[in-house]
Parts: C-alpha cells; structure tokens; sequence
C-alpha cells in the first residue's frame, strides 16, 4: 500500500537546517566526473584519437580532459567564444581543457561508476545526509544507461539497482540501528509532475497518472504534493517498484536517439534509522535524477509533438544554467537572488543545487565529430557545476516517544 510523506507532501529541499542536528553542517563542491559513451554501431565518424585524459599534478590537480575536434581554430573560437582555447605543441588543431574529479572512458564498467561516482554519496546518505547524483548532457549520451542502465546485461545494471542493493545490504548487516526505507519516483514531462509509482488506476498513458504539484511554505521548504512514498523491506521490492516506474516512462524515437527520454526523472529513497541505544533519529533523502537530453532542433528537424517535447526540456535545461550561474554569482557577492521557482525541476532540486546535500553530477560525452560540439557544452556547463558550494547538515533528532519512555 502507498504511503504518502503526509498531507502536504514530501519536503523536496529546505532553506534552513533542521532543528537537533548533530554535526555541523559539512561543506564541499558539487563532485563533478566525465563519462565518455562508447561509439554506436556504424558510427560515420568516431574521435578515436580526438581526446586524451591528462594525469599532471604538477599542473593541475584535477584529471584533465582534453578535446580535440577536427574543426579549424577559426570555426572552434566562432561556435564556443569563451571556452578555453589552447594549441597543443605540435598540433596544429584547437583544443579545449577541462577538469574533472574523475574521468570515466568508454571501457569502464557499471560497478566502476558505481564505486566511483555514488558509493560516498550513498555511504553519507546511510549517516543521515542528503544526497543527489545526477546525469547531465545531450540527448543519447548515456545518461539513462548510468542512472538506470541496459536491460541486456546483469552486469549492465545502473546506478540506482546497484545503490538499492548497496542501502539494502548496509541497513541488513547493521544491527545498531533499525532502517526504514521508502522510494518515490517523479517525472516532470512538459514542466508537468507525475507519479510514477502509482497503481491505483489502470493508466494507460502518463496522463493518467496523478498528477504532483509543488507548494513553499513560509521556510523556503518546497513541499511536492501528491507524491507517494512506498515503502520497501528489501531490495527486491524496491527494484519492482523501480520497474514499475520505468514503464510507465515516456521516451520516444528521435533523429537522434532510438529512445529518447522525453523528460526529466527523479528516484527518490527516504532513508529513516533509528539507533537501538539512542535517542535519535536520523532522516535522510538520496535524489537520483536522469535529466532529459538538450537537442539542437536545427539539426534533428523534429515536428510535432517531439518539437514541443524538446522546447520543454531545453528551456527547462536553460532555467537549470540560470540557477548555476545564478549561484557562482552569489558566490561572488554579485547577486542575492537564485531563480529556484523558474521550473519544477529547479525547484525539487533546490537543496541538491547550492544547499542542504551532498551532490555529485555525471557529464555525460559523445565523442563523434557531429556531436562533439554539444560534449564541449556539456563540459563547459559541468565546469561551473563543480565551483557550486553546498553545506551537508546530518538530519539527525531527538526522539521525544524514545526520551519519554527512558524517563519513565
């Protein structure tokens, strides 16, 4: 049976720090890493030789990314400005550099993410921290395969399978504390939330689904209304309920992408554990978040309902550079104001963007020449993700039904 996180809905993110925590609040970065896609079969063009990774601590602590697309300098500086422009000794190409907290090449395992780029997140998460780890860039870059993962291949399974089975194994073997684990599942199609989880009705297309909205109250807590949390014991019923949601998905086949997710998705596990000698309580959330892919539509000449589909999720991608942007800015003492409200997506994801959380974000690369363009972008964006600064505050209280039963 669903559980709903009460009558106003699922606190997504919060401007202040919980009362009774712990700790101070831990302050990092956005963790940021490079993931380049293996060529498609019959690729006309792959770069075989336009990247190489740089390990030089000399020059740079970061794992360097350079790219070298076959376009003369000229047409390079007319398409990106202001990216970093530099000529390789003895090469008479552009190229561009950037770094990385780990660069992940087209030969490197799932579990190899997973270890990488999520075990610290979800190991924080089980100690009572928010936690985010998002997949960013264009449309069939592997975005969904690193969140979700193939269907082909046990081994081939993605970042949330293995994050559940990785929660579930912790919360068995630790007998300190008792856990109690739920999921959600919330896709924004055409700035529209809808559950994804939900079996009440027999839906036969997305809009049947209930539909979510989103509610701030005085705190500058966004509340998401009408998403249930159904709870799972172990990680076999999490991962149905997974596949429950990944069903009900909208993708569609586009010029660019033979199954295009059509929007932006969120798995969300509430992670609530209680110590068997303490008074405590720790409530936690881990945001796992499969954006949909930007598109230039000049180039895929989509119509229709893919062409309103792409003008959504691009504008919503543009909100999400604004309230990056937006961030550094503030950084800097040059702004006061973060857009949050422009979209749902900014919205839900305000602590995972500059706030209560530890975040983490997986850029996502194609490396064939007619794509190259939109891998530097993607690059360049992940470049101002990795200076946004979050404070992580452990969500931890007291018990008051715990304390009064020892005072008796």
């Amino acid at each position: 049976m669903a559980e709903d996180d009460g009558s106003d809905g699922a606190a997504a993110s919060s401007g202040h720090a919980p009362p009774g925590n712990a700790l101070p609040g831990q302050s990092s970065t956005i963790q940021v890493f490079a993931r380049i896609r293996p060529p498609r079969r019959g690729a006309s063009s792959y770069l075989k030789n336009r990247y190489e990774i740089e390990h030089d601590a000399s020059l740079s602590p970061l794992p360097q990314l350079i790219l070298r697309p076959s376009w003369s300098q000229d047409a390079l500086s007319r398409k990106l400005k202001d990216a970093q422009i530099e000529r390789l000794s003895g090469n008479k190409e552009a190229s561009y550099r950037f770094g990385f907290r780990g660069i992940l090449e087209p030969d490197v395992t799932q579990d190899h993410v997973f270890d990488t780029v999520a075990r610290g997140v979800v190991d924080s998460v089980l100690e009572g921290f928010n936690g985010a780890i998002f997949a960013y860039g264009q449309t069939g870059s592997g975005k969904t395969f690193t969140i979700t993962g193939g269907a082909q291949r046990y081994a081939d399974r993605g970042l949330i399978p293995r994050v559940l089975q990785h929660i579930f194994k912790h919360a068995a073997n630790d007998i300190s504390r008792h856990y109690e684990i739920s999921v959600s599942y919330l896709e924004i199609y055409n700035e529209c939330g809808y559950d994804l989880l939900d079996q009440s009705r027999d839906a036969k297309k997305l809009e049947d689904l209930p539909k979510v909205s989103l509610q701030e109250d005085a705190d500058e807590v966004v509340h998401v209304r009408n998403l249930a949390a159904y709870p799972a014991s172990n990680e076999e019923q999490a991962l149905n309920l997974l596949f429950v949601g990944d069903t009900n998905r909208i993708i569609a086949e586009t010029p660019s992408n033979p199954a295009s997710s059509r929007s932006h998705c969120l798995f969300i596990i509430n992670i609530e554990s209680k110590g068997q000698t303490t008074d405590t309580i720790r409530r936690s959330r881990l945001h796992l978040v499969d954006l949909a892919g930007s598109e230039r539509v000049s180039r895929t000449h989509i119509r229709g309902n893919l062409l309103k589909e792409a003008k959504y999720i691009n504008l919503s991608l543009h909100y999400l550079e604004q309230v990056i942007l937006a961030l550094y800015e503030k950084s800097q003492g040059r702004r006061v104001h973060v857009p949050y409200r422009n979209s749902m997506m900014t919205s839900v994801l305000r602590d995972s963007l500059g706030g209560n959380c530890k975040t983490t974000m997986v850029a996502t690369l194609a490396m064939e020449d007619e794509l190259v363009d939109e891998s530097i972008s993607t690059c360049r964006f992940a470049q101002r993700v990795a200076l946004i600064n979050n404070v992580a505050i452990r969500n931890e209280e007291l018990d008051p039904r715990l304390v009064i039963q020892r005072l008796k």
